[in-house]
C-alpha cells in the first residue's frame, strides 16, 4: 500500500510518470469505488462538515405483534405498469409505499397527478444511480433533484429513502441525515421470476413469505418477468387479508412497532 504522503512524493519527484509507475494493486484503496472509508469518499467514516441528528434509521422490518405489512414499489411511474399497480389497490382499498425515480415522475407526472393522494411516496433517487458508488456531492444531488420532484408533483415532501438495489454507502446515510430520512430495505420481495408461468404460485408463495412487520419488494416497471406480479395483484393483496394481514404504508408500520436495526 502506497500511503498519500508517498505518492506526493512521488509526484514531486518525477512527475505524472513516475506515479503512474506504481502498480495499481499499490495504490488500490486510493482511489476508486473501493476506496478507504475516508471522510468524504464513497464510504466515510464521519461526516466532520455536518451536524444534525448524527443517526440515520434504516429498517429491513418492524417488530411487531400486530398483523401490518408494508407492500412497497420500485422504479416507477411508468406508463402501462404503474397505473395497473394503481387501478389494482383503489379497487381493493389497500395501501401501498411507492419508492419513485425523480425523472420519471416528472416525465410521467399527468399519468399520476393525484393518484398517490392513499399511498406514501419515498425517495429511490433522480435517475435509479448506484449511490454507493458515488460521493457525498453526487448522492446530494440525486437525491435533492428527486426530492424536490416529489414535493412539486405528489404535493408532500418525502420522508423515506431507498438507495437503488438496496446498495448503502457511508456518503448515503450522512446525506440522508440531511434531509431527515429514514432509510427503507426490504424483508421479502416479489419471487417473480418463479413464477412467470405459474400466477397462482406467486399468490401463494407472497402470502406463504408473509411475516407481521415485513417490508415486501415490488416494482412498477422493469423486466417482464415481473408483470406476472402486476397481473395478480388483486390476488396477492387478498391472499394477504385471507391470512389476516392489513396493509399499511411503511411509515404506518414504523410508527407500530421498533424498527429491528439503526444506525
Amino acid at each position: 500500500m502506497v500511503s498519500r504522503r508517498e505518492m506526493v512524493r512521488l509526484l514531486a519527484a518525477g512527475g505524472v510518470g513516475a506515479a503512474a509507475a506504481v502498480a495499481v494493486p499499490k495504490v488500490r484503496g486510493l482511489f476508486g469505488p473501493d476506496r478507504l472509508p475516508l471522510d468524504g469518499g464513497y464510504a466515510p467514516a464521519g461526516n466532520e462538515l455536518g451536524w444534525h441528528k448524527g443517526a440515520v434509521r434504516v429498517l429491513w422490518h418492524v417488530t411487531t405483534d400486530r398483523p401490518l405489512i408494508a407492500l412497497t414499489f420500485d422504479d416507477g411511474p411508468e406508463p402501462d405498469w404503474t397505473p395497473r399497480v394503481l387501478d389494482a389497490l383503489d379497487a381493493l382499498d389497500a395501501k401501498a409505499t411507492f419508492f419513485v425515480v425523480g425523472e420519471r415522475l416528472v416525465r410521467n407526472a399527468a399519468l399520476v397527478r393525484g393518484r398517490y393522494a392513499r399511498h406514501e411516496v419515498g425517495n429511490h433517487t433522480w435517475a435509479h444511480k448506484d449511490l454507493a458508488q458515488r460521493d457525498e456531492k453526487k448522492v446530494r444531488d440525486q437525491l435533492r433533484r428527486c426530492h424536490d420532484a416529489i414535493a412539486e408533483h405528489v404535493g408532500r415532501p418525502p420522508t423515506l429513502l431507498r438507495p437503488p438495489w438496496g446498495h448503502l454507502g457511508g456518503s448515503t446515510l450522512t446525506v440522508a441525515e440531511e434531509f431527515g430520512y429514514d432509510v427503507v430495505m426490504w424483508s421479502q420481495r416479489m419471487r417473480e421470476n418463479l413464477f412467470v408461468k405459474d400466477p397462482g404460485g406467486i399468490v401463494a408463495d407472497t402470502a406463504e413469505q408473509a411475516r407481521p412487520g415485513a417490508v415486501i419488494l415490488a416494482h412498477d416497471t422493469g423486466p417482464e418477468d415481473r408483470l406476472v406480479c402486476i397481473a395478480n395483484l388483486k390476488g396477492i393483496v387478498t391472499g394477504l387479508r385471507d391470512r389476516g394481514f392489513e396493509l399499511v404504508t411503511v411509515s404506518e408500520l414504523m410508527a407500530a412497532g421498533q424498527p429491528v436495526t439503526t444506525t
